[in-house]
């Protein structure tokens, strides 16, 4: 707000926003209506905006950027009450940028009639551009995406060295154990933080029923590292759907039964290629079903364990995809099942060296 504008409105209360709200609503209806052509066309805005400025030029290797748009104003929300919730984030503006590229780089132009905070040269970090939240003063980065060399070169790293610290991490609990008796305040005070970080932080089956088990492992992970979450709002709603499809899949496979009881009793009497063609193909009918109402029941199982766990960090963070990667083709699940698309990229280091004999 201006000057003038804060004077006038002191006590946002009293203010009607309906107008306003009516607006985003009818913005937001507009896209759902959207033609299949209006959509296309949009798609290829998009695809032509990535083209220009979504890739960028490191050690000679053409590697894409994670998001190369600047957050929009906005308000800011937070996580759980957050003190500052509510307070407006000022739209950036190139004087807030600092770029950050090669010497002999082309520096990017500034729009017409603005120039950037800063120009560097800092080949020791890995960010692209950065600028300074108005909010709580943190810097925001753009980086490169997670499929890009460097950002897998990194996780590699990270997952070795996870690899070696389980040859000696009784050690090192051994060891900050014997240091909470130090005589040393900092001494004591990071055998504490290791502890904490150590422990709060830190049979043969179908594929349904498989990718549940690799869930309750990475949920298992989750716990530990206390990645919790509200149960969305829509669960109860989706659950129900859920259980009025197991519902149906249950009478549809009971009718199948009857129908196959009926057909094997036709065959006994009759004693024909036609019946017993009849009751083979009633069996097949009683066994898609029963792998169909199974694969519903095992989704309705992994849903309401995971209502108030948050997986994806996990899976992305701290489980080392070489074990996905060698789990999947142990049990023979495809990768897809697991991972998305975009996972994929991300880990594609891991699935082109991993075999199903890895051992973490």
């Amino acid at each position: 707000m201006t000057n003038d504008e804060k004077n006038t409105i002191t006590n946002l209360s009293k203010c009607d926003f309906t107008q306003m709200s009516q607006y985003f609503k009818a913005q937001s209806e507009a896209r759902k209506q959207m033609s299949k052509e209006e959509k296309l066309k949009i798609k290829e805005e998009n695809e032509k905006l990535l083209k220009e400025y979504g890739f960028c030029v490191m050690d000679n290797h053409r590697e894409r950027i994670a998001n190369f748009k600047i957050e929009p104003p906005g308000l800011f929300r937070g996580r759980g009450n957050h003190p500052k919730m509510g307070m407006l984030k000022r739209r950036i503006m190139p004087e807030d940028i600092i770029i950050n590229c090669s010497k002999d780089a082309k520096v990017p132009s500034p729009p017409p009639g603005h120039k950037w905070k800063e120009v560097r040269h800092d080949n020791k970090v890995t960010w692209l551009v950065s600028w300074t939240e108005n909010i709580q003063g943190s810097i925001k980065y753009i980086m490169l995406n997670p499929s890009s060399r460097i950002k897998g070169e990194k996780d590699w790293q990270k997952y070795e060295t996870a690899r070696r610290l389980k040859k000696c991490v009784d050690k090192i609990r051994n060891q900050y154990r014997e240091d909470w008796k130090s005589k040393e305040m900092k001494v004591r005070q990071r055998a504490v933080a290791l502890y904490f970080i150590d422990k709060v932080g830190a049979a043969d089956e179908n594929v349904p029923a498989k990718i549940l088990s690799y869930n309750r492992a990475n949920r298992a992970v989750a716990i530990l590292c206390n990645h919790q979450r509200a149960p969305p709002k829509t669960f109860e709603k989706s659950m129900m759907n859920l259980q009025s499809k197991i519902d149906a899949k249950k009478d549809q496979l009971a009718d199948a039964r009857r129908d196959l009881k009926s057909a094997k009793a036709d065959a006994k009497v009759m004693k024909d290629a036609k019946t017993k063609k009849v009751v083979e193909s009633k069996k097949k009918a009683v066994q898609r079903l029963e792998e169909q109402l199974m694969k519903l029941e095992v989704q309705a199982t992994d849903r309401e364990e995971n209502k108030q766990i948050a997986l994806g960090t996990s899976k992305l963070n701290y489980l080392d995809p070489r074990i996905t990667v060698a789990w999947c083709k142990k049990w023979g699940v495809p990768i897809e099942k697991i991972y998305n698309k975009t996972q994929r990229e991300k880990f594609a280091w891991a699935i082109d060296m991993t075999d199903e004999d890895y051992e973490f």
